[in-house]
């Protein structure tokens, strides 16, 4: 199992509408608000990088509201 953690910035206002999008995609392991310059951490979990990739550009990236997003592949597990 790979895990991948990604970094999202949500539109103004629409950050619980997100993150309840997010907890719908069954490879999401865990949704996180948080402070700072992201607005939402997600633990991702996927049988392989490339699927958890695909994840979140075909999913992730297309929910109205997220404006950008950083990923970042666990290594070392």
């Amino acid at each position: 199992m790979e895990l991948i953690y990604l970094l999202a910035r949500v539109d103004v206002g629409r950050l619980e509408e997100v993150v309840h999008r997010l907890r719908e995609i069954r490879e999401v392991a865990d949704v996180q608000a948080v402070t700072g310059p992201y607005d939402v951490i997600v633990k991702l979990e996927a049988e392989r990088i490339p699927t958890a990739l695909d994840i979140v550009l075909q999913r992730v990236r297309r929910i109205p509201g997220v404006l950008a997003t950083e990923t970042l592949v666990a290594v070392g597990r």
